[in-house]
Parts: C-alpha cells; sequence; structure tokens
C-alpha cells in the first residue's frame, strides 16, 4: 500500500509538471493575454484542466478498462487537432476577431452578461463573473489537448500499476496535479499582464501580439511536425504517444 500511495502522489506531481509543456503553456497565454485579473486568469487555468482531465480520464479509462487500441493515424489526428487549435487562437489574436467575438458573445442573449451584483458568493459566484463564453473557451481547448495525451498517459500507468482501479485512481490524480499546474502557471503569466494594463497599455498590446505570434508559429511547427515528419497524411504514418 505504501508503494501504491508513493506511485499515487507521484501521479499528482507529474500531471503538476504535465501542465508546464509548451503546447499548454502557449495556448493558455493567448487566452489569458486578454484577462484582467490575476483570480479570473487562475480560473481559466482551473476550467482548461477540468477539461483536459476530462478526456484524460475518459480515453485513458477505455483504454485501461478495457484495452482499447488507437491507430496511429487517429492518434496523429488527435495531435494535429492541437496544432490546428493553436494556428486558429493565434490568427484570432492577432486580429482581434477574439476580442471582438468575446465582446459580441457576452452582449447577445445567447451569451447573457451576468451583473457581478447579481452573482452568488464561492466558486460558482466566480464562474458567473467569469462569462459563459470564457468558461466554455477553455474548457474546450483543454478537452482538445486531453486528447493528444491521453494515450501516453494511460500506456505509461499501465506498465507501472496492473490493478485497473489503482490506475483509474493514478488517472484522477495527475487529473487534478494538472489543474493545480495550471492555476498556478495563468496566474502567473496573468500578473504582469495586468500590472501593464494601467501603467503601459502599449507594452500590454505588444504582450497580445507577442502571444499571438508565438501561438501561431508553435502551432505551425506541430502541423508540419505531425503532418509531414511523422506522416499523417502518407500511407504509412508513424506514431509514437508522447
Amino acid at each position: 500500500m505504501a508503494s501504491i500511495a508513493l506511485i499515487l502522489l507521484l501521479g499528482f506531481v507529474l500531471g503538476m509538471r504535465h501542465a508546464t509543456d509548451p503546447d499548454h503553456v502557449v495556448a493558455v497565454t493567448t487566452i489569458v493575454a486578454k484577462q484582467r485579473g490575476v483570480a479570473k486568469a487562475g480560473l481559466i487555468g482551473a476550467l482548461w484542466g477540468l477539461g483536459h482531465t476530462f478526456t484524460i480520464f475518459i480515453v485513458g479509462a477505455a483504454i485501461i478498462l478495457f484495452g482499447v487500441t488507437i491507430p496511429p493515424r487517429l492518434g496523429l489526428s488527435m495531435e494535429f487537432a492541437v496544432a490546428f487549435m493553436l494556428i486558429l487562437l493565434g490568427v484570432l489574436n492577432l486580429t482581434g476577431t477574439l476580442r471582438r467575438l468575446q465582446e459580441r458573445s457576452l452582449g447577445s442573449s445567447f451569451w447573457p452578461k451576468v451583473n457581478e451584483s447579481q452573482c452568488t458568493a464561492g466558486p460558482l459566484g466566480a464562474v458567473q463573473k467569469l462569462g459563459t463564453y470564457n468558461v466554455f473557451r477553455p474548457l474546450i481547448i483543454g478537452i482538445v489537448h486531453g486528447l493528444a495525451g491521453s494515450a501516453a498517459v494511460a500506456l505509461l500507468v499501465m506498465t507501472t500499476i496492473r490493478d485497473p482501479w489503482w490506475a483509474i485512481a493514478y488517472l484522477l490524480l495527475f487529473g487534478l496535479g494538472t489543474v493545480a499546474g495550471m492555476i498556478l502557471i495563468t496566474a502567473l503569466i496573468a500578473m504582469p499582464i495586468v500590472w501593464s494594463q494601467g501603467k503601459f497599455s502599449s507594452w500590454n498590446h505588444g504582450i497580445t501580439v507577442v502571444c499571438g505570434l508565438i501561438s501561431l508559429s508553435f502551432g505551425f511547427f506541430l502541423a508540419y511536425q505531425i503532418a509531414i515528419v511523422d506522416g499523417l497524411f502518407s500511407n504509412h504514418p508513424q506514431w509514437t504517444p508522447h
């Protein structure tokens, strides 16, 4: 039991480290660049982590419990979705479409803007203040990112823990670690952005542009790696879960 407890604790720690993967950091940085508040940025990180954990748990549990095998082309396609997401975020950020879409969505009847005085207390109130659009966006992006890493996490667990139910517990702790790590990362990223908003507005705009360029560049790099080097669109795709 002691060894199992240590492995589960390791799962939480590895989940926090997993949050620092470059594609994760680039994605949340692009989202957080428009947030006005460290607490709101941390909440966005938590929502991203929950979406990521949801996919990791569902796909990982299917692999562990039912022996589901992911074909190379499908695995590469899931990773390519991450590259496409980064490119899309970069384009939306650089063109200002992300900001306009957010403002338009919050002003529509489908995405109602909540008056802060009407919000309830606690976590639910924080989600209400964030707005429906800002809640679903990091959740969906987290789900897409979770697809790319779910197989690797499940295969790692299967080689370490033989009991399937302990392996499922590992997945949950890994996911909680990812949520905690992403909260910390988004809060740290948001600090200089929030600080510069009132003092150096031009610098703040520059941060937004840099975030968009990084997201766009990294997305194209991943797309080239997956489509050309790993052969997603070739007759013999080569995929190694990582």
